[in-house]
């Protein structure tokens, strides 16, 4: 039996996790739940997967939570979930000894503390958030080679690089190439860019996300993150890594090897595929996901990135290249800008000049501690703060 614990189960990729859990069924068994404030969704999912234990964030529905498992509780549900309220109670359950896989999907810098506990575990972690890696990537994997725990990437593109590069050893990867969907605005010119509005910028052609997932695909930021993150997943060189446009999201990457030869990873642009294969990993399953018809796939292009149009990609290699504390200032940046965006505190231009203007400001520290990244990520988050002051007042 593999009981896995999935923190940040009421967002999409949290969602898509249990329905692959449904999907699999025996023996692979719901142990925790988490969310930060839905907890009526978070409610329906305890209903229907019965967990042990139950997180919820927010303590301000901490109340109307424990009141609604004490109604399943004398309903007869059996064996009763526990209730941890809290920001500690996430580590706590991504520690837990009882927990065979951690599933995160917790959105932004909060997802770090519990990626760190469960590395520290020695835990076998399928991490779909960009952050943890981005900030303190250097600092997880070295706990990871120290513990034993095995980090597994769900994000389609990193799942991507881990599945084609099954092809050969990594000493014989040459490079590897991302690919990005280009988001709403991957063939407009870039003032129409620079001025995008909320609904334009929320508005992706091909995957469902949260709102600040679906901003970081329209600015390519996402892709910038996920520069940082397979740095330090796959031990490559920046200049290692690249980065295309492919409209299409069916070849999520691609593994170069040193004789040449190219390994694509290709699948229907649906997260259940990337969720499903960290879960059984190493063996494969019979999936959920819908298949590729390949006779009825209309042309697949390819699309190198304009810098003009997305400087965010220069700024996820710069941060790969300096390490230290960039990423987490780079991270940080980002989610205030993205926020003031999405609050109408910021042109949509503004978000990656406001982030740059933060990382040019940063001295960074090399090979920091977990103190110093948490420290570094506030200090970027009041800085962002001040800078967006200035460019909307």
């Amino acid at each position: 039996m593999k009981r896995i614990a999935v923190l940040g189960s009421t967002g999409s990729i949290g969602r898509a996790a249990l329905e692959v859990i449904r999907h699999l069924g025996p023996p692979y068994r719901v142990w925790a739940l988490s969310a930060n404030s839905s907890w009526q969704l978070l409610a329906e999912q305890v209903r229907e997967f019965g967990p042990e234990r139950v997180v919820l964030g927010d303590e301000r529905h901490a109340e109307a939570m424990r009141r609604e498992m004490g109604r399943m509780a004398r309903a007869g549900r059996r064996p009763a979930p526990v209730l941890f309220v809290g920001k500690k109670a996430l580590e706590d359950a991504a520690a837990a000894p009882e927990a065979d896989v951690v599933l995160l999907a917790v959105v932004g810098a909060a997802g770090l503390p519990p990626a760190v506990a469960a590395v520290k575990a020695g835990k076998m972690l399928a991490i779909a958030n960009k952050e943890p890696l981005v900030m303190a990537g250097d600092l997880i994997m070295r706990l990871a080679r120290k513990t034993g725990a095995r980090i597994l990437p769900v994000d389609s593109e990193h799942s991507g690089v881990m599945q084609a590069m099954r092809s050969g050893a990594r000493k014989e990867v040459r490079r590897i190439i991302i690919t990005a969907s280009g988001g709403p605005f991957y063939n407009l010119p870039a003032e129409k860019i620079r001025n995008a509005t909320r609904a334009q910028a929320l508005a992706h052609p091909t995957w469902k996300m949260g709102d600040k997932i679906t901003i970081d695909s329209a600015t390519m930021m996402n892709k910038a993150l996920e520069i940082i993150e397979a740095k330090w997943l796959f031990g490559l060189r920046p200049d290692q890594i690249e980065v295309v446009i492919h409209p299409q999201s069916v070849v999520h990457a691609v593994v170069e090897f040193c004789d040449g030869a190219m390994v694509a990873q290709v699948a229907a642009p649906d997260m259940k595929l990337p969720i499903q294969f960290a879960l059984t990993h190493p063996e494969r399953l019979d999936g959920v996901a819908g298949a590729i018809n390949l006779a009825a796939t209309s042309a697949l292009t390819f699309i190198a990135p304009d810098a003009e149009r997305f400087p965010a990609l220069k700024l996820g290699y710069q941060a790969a290249r300096e390490g230290g504390t960039m990423g987490a200032v780079l991270s940080a940046a980002n989610e205030v800008a993205v926020d003031a965006f999405l609050n109408d505190r910021l042109p949509f231009g503004g978000i990656v000049e406001a982030v740059g203007r933060v990382m040019a400001s940063h001295r960074v520290k090399p090979r920091p501690t977990l103190v110093q990244v948490l420290e570094a990520d506030r200090w970027a988050r009041a800085e962002a703060q001040k800078i967006i002051g200035k460019v909307v007042g």
